[in-house]
């Protein structure tokens, strides 16, 4: 049997129609003979959705009891029996009640489609988990069902369920939503129409790219090279030069024009060795453009305007920026260039743009660095053409002259074609010129004509002298441009090295990015960085960039043995020797960057291990006293209790139990403090972050310090915060017995808790003698005591600890002067999304705000009487 098909109604908002819509193709399907069953529907009281219930097969429920209430969930094992062709199912992203059958129901729905059924169903553009954080910082409250991406992106068809955020306050306003006592907290809650708009571009946008995968899909499956401009696409041309900045900001502002654009910039290689564009430029233009939200391509092709068009109608671009071109005014000589050929090139359904900038005309900064003994194919077909043919076509058209220039003035001619030959294609095109030239100059201009006899002595020397000097100067002038091409090179290869060794030296290269250099720098497809232990061992990858890198140097293109164990190995094609040396250089560097990695890491851990021996140094020193002090009190209570010459009284034994047990409650709480520090030193501490009530921690966590010694005004109507409850106690726990340990017989320390923006604060004050400004945040560091503490009083781990637990669920702990003498702990906490104490709104599934009373989704509580939370307390501390 085949797996069903999936359609999903996507929802911009809760409200827009989409369990309608659902429920409407429900109905067309049934006319048309369909066996459709409704699986699992949720109207929500609406009364129009509702009556679209009818005349449709509903399948049970199943109920299941959780925490003592009654809850009903779809009955997959029911529905997986009945077997219709067509399953409704409301609510894509919905949490089962524990004990269903599975968590969440897209996993019911994924249990259907294997089973052959087709399924409709709903989402929210809100439930969407890559959305989660854009939705929170949108409408301000998290999400807490969500679906996967990668589920709703594999439904055979997805349509988008939209309304404008006027109209949807409209139905919200008239009743066909919510009922009338949530409208006004809904409207001015989640509804807010900055809100609704936003939700609703990032619909639209999602399905954009949805559809757009769908239309690349079919491109690529039916070959088809020209542009369907659907969507703007924008590539940038990158030469490597500075002007390239400009290029990608330009290209940035007509993207922002549009909703949805892309950026693409693309970087052209040649394939003839080391490439013209500085590696330094490159890097921080492919930094740019991520920046602004584009990606960065690096494409090779010998002939730069055919792959840039290539690349562009590969990526179905609309538009192609380019910058002026920086190439001297007599240049164009040799062609039209790049833009010129790419405006030419480009058809109709691209748009060019060309950007003029600083560098415009001014010449290229770094030379287009080609090999001394390779001109490449076109440059030695010409040099041939200009040699051999050219000739050809100068005798026959000084032939047809009747007035005869004279002999010297046709061996000056003859002589600059070998000269344009020796500039084109090297000295062998210029020499075959000198040859030709002579001989073409005997047969016809030297008499007797159209023979190759020359009688007139003086034009055999002349004929002779002109070959002597074609050859020379061909000689000569291959050598200069044998010697520009070698300094050109010379100075590409300075300069990358220059910058490589200055990057490497000052620590600004990572492995990746020095390999993604050697791989752009040598247009390669990937680069690997390969070792072993030992002559026999197999090789293992270090680092790799690009695709498909090799495993061993015997399968790359070209290998660069560095030392015994380590190799770079390089696929795509093989290198001249001339570039073996520079790339020697990149691979000694890549050696040094991965040692000095390495070297960087055993360096912190060795500061770890030198920060715990310094730990383990003062806890000797503090367990010496403080830890002995507990012990010999309880072993002197024991000693006393077992000794048989001495007959103790019912008071005297209770004395001396209450001391061992004292003893004891003070070993457990150091050694809890030790054990909590070592967890913060080794980065072990993992909190489990939920939504609470202060009021249900900070009251436990006073459990350990005397009756009487603390005030607590912790009001129930402060939103609820994001915490670890078991941290929190902690941290609290010992900033108060902190604080009633310094603070004067018969003053009590007050604990109160307040709210001030997004963050909940809970300040613990005391009357004591307070702390210098230069030592609070010295009495936050491990084993430190501030003043004249006695030696018994602990070994200073507890503010420490404190401070620990607070940053470890991202809130902190500082000191403060109590006004009028003394010191105030403040301790920071994140208030729960969507919390608010004045008017308290909480969301359910849907969207739905709902005043007052938690739902699990955010809401705070309303308020309630303080007395409840503060009678535990004040029954041991007694009234305030």
């Amino acid at each position: 049997m085949g797996r069903g098909r999936l359609r999903i109604y996507l929802g911009s908002a809760p409200g827009v129609g989409k369990t309608y819509a659902m429920l409407s193709e429900g109905h067309r399907r049934v006319e048309r003979g369909a066996d459709i069953a409704v699986g699992f529907v949720e109207h929500h009281g609406r009364p129009r959705t509702e009556v679209m219930l009818h005349g449709l097969e509903q399948v049970g429920r199943r109920t299941l009891s959780y925490r003592g209430a009654a809850f009903t969930e779809m009955d997959v094992d029911t529905l997986l029996a009945r077997a219709p062709a067509v399953a409704l199912v409301d609510e894509l992203a919905h949490t089962n009640v524990p004990g269903s059958r599975n968590a969440k129901r897209w996993q019911d729905v994924e249990e259907l489609l294997r089973a052959g059924i087709d399924v409709i169903t709903t989402v929210n553009i809100q439930h969407l988990e890559s959305l989660g954080d854009v939705v929170e910082s949108i409408t301000g409250v998290r999400q807490r069902e969500t679906v996967p991406d990668e589920v709703v992106r594999r439904a055979d068809q997805i349509e988008l369920v939209d309304m404008s955020p006027q109209a949807l306050r409209r139905r919200m306003a008239h009743g066909n939503i919510y009922t009338s006592d949530k409208v006004d907290a809904a409207l001015s809650n989640y509804f807010r129409p900055g809100n609704l708009t936003a939700l609703r571009e990032l619909a639209l946008l999602w399905v954009a790219d949805r559809t757009d995968e769908y239309l690349q899909q079919y491109r690529g499956e039916h070959g088809i090279r020209s542009t369907w401009q659907a969507r703007e696409r924008i590539v940038v041309g990158l030469t490597g030069g500075p002007e390239g900045r400009t290029l990608i900001r330009r290209a940035s502002r007509v993207a922002a024009k549009g909703s949805g654009s892309e950026i693409l910039a693309v970087y052209i290689a040649r394939s003839d060795g080391l490439t013209a564009a500085s590696p330094k430029e490159l890097a921080v233009q492919r930094t740019l453009v991520e920046d602004l939200g584009g990606t960065f391509h690096h494409v090779i092709g010998d002939n730069v305007p055919e792959a840039l068009l290539a690349f562009a109608r590969g990526v179905n671009a609309t538009q192609i920026v380019l910058g002026s071109s920086r190439r001297r005014s007599w240049r164009y000589l040799f062609g039209p260039g790049v833009g010129a050929t790419v405006a030419r090139d480009s058809g109709p359904d691209l748009d060019v743009h060309i950007v003029t900038h600083e560098e415009a005309a001014k010449g290229r900064g770094l030379p287009v660095v080609r090999s001394a003994a390779r001109l490449g194919r076109t440059r030695l077909v010409a040099g041939w053409v200009a040699g051999v043919v050219l000739p050809l076509l100068l005798a026959a058209l000084l032939s047809h002259i009747d007035n005869d220039p004279g002999l010297a003035n046709e061996m000056l001619l003859f002589l600059a074609l070998t000269v344009a030959s020796a500039l084109l294609g090297g000295l062998y095109p210029a020499l075959a010129s000198a040859a030709v030239g002579s001989l073409l100059l005997n047969f016809y201009f030297a008499p007797p004509l159209h023979r190759f006899t020359v009688s007139d002595p003086k034009n055999i020397v002349a004929i002779a002298v002109f070959f002597g000097v074609a050859g020379s100067v061909a000689s000569v002038v291959d050598a200069a441009a044998r010697r520009t091409h070698q300094a050109a090179r010379l100075r590409a290869e300075s300069e990358i090295l220059s910058f490589l060794a200055g990057s490497v030296l000052r620590g600004e290269t990572t492995l990746d990015a020095l390999l993604e250099r050697v791989r752009e720098t040598f247009a390669m497809e990937s680069v690997a960085l390969l070792e072993r232990e030992g002559e026999v061992e197999p090789w293992r990858p270090a680092g790799s960039v690009g695709p498909n890198p090799v495993t061993r140097p015997e399968d790359a293109d070209v290998d660069m043995p560095i030392g015994d164990h380590m190799a770079l190995a390089l696929s795509g094609r093989v290198l001249p020797a001339e570039d073996r040396r520079v790339l020697g250089a990149f691979a000694a560097q890549a050696a040094v960057v991965l040692d000095r990695q390495r070297l960087v890491g055993e360096a912190s851990q060795a500061r770890r291990m030198a920060e715990g021996n310094r730990i383990r140094t003062a806890l000797l020193a503090a367990v010496s006293h403080d830890l002995r002090t507990p012990l010999a009190s309880i072993k002197a209570s024991v000693s006393s209790l077992r000794s048989d010459d001495v007959e103790w009284s019912p008071e005297d034994r209770a004395e001396l139990l209450e001391g061992i047990e004292d003893g004891a409650d003070r070993l457990d709480h150091l050694v809890g403090n030790l054990l909590d520090m070592s967890r913060l030193q080794t980065g072990t501490v993992t909190p489990l972050i939920r939504e609470i009530d202060l009021d249900e921690v900070v009251p436990m966590a006073l459990g350990g310090v005397p009756e009487g010694s603390v005030l607590l005004d912790v009001p129930e109507s402060l939103p609820m915060v994001a915490v670890d409850p078991g941290l929190l106690e902690r941290a609290v726990a010992n900033v108060v017995e902190n604080a009633v340990k310094y603070s004067p017989a018969g003053e009590r320390v007050w604990v109160a808790a307040s709210f001030l923006g997004d963050r909940v604060e809970v300040r613990v004050v005391d009357r004591g003698p307070g702390v210098p400004d230069e030592a609070k945040d010295r009495i936050f560091a491990p084993f430190q005591r501030h003043g004249d503490a006695p030696r018994g009083a602990g070994v200073g781990l507890g503010l420490a600890v404190a401070r620990g637990f607070a940053e470890a669920m991202g809130g902190t702990l500082a000191a403060e002067d109590t006004p009028g003498g003394g010191l105030t702990m403040v301790l920071t906490l994140r208030a729960a999304p969507g919390g608010r104490p004045q008017t308290p709104v909480s969301v359910d599934g849907e969207g739905r705000g709902v005043p007052g009373g938690p739902d699990g989704h955010g809401g705070s509580r309303g308020p309630r009487p303080a007395e409840s939370v503060l009678d535990p307390i004040r029954q041991k501390a007694g009234p305030r």
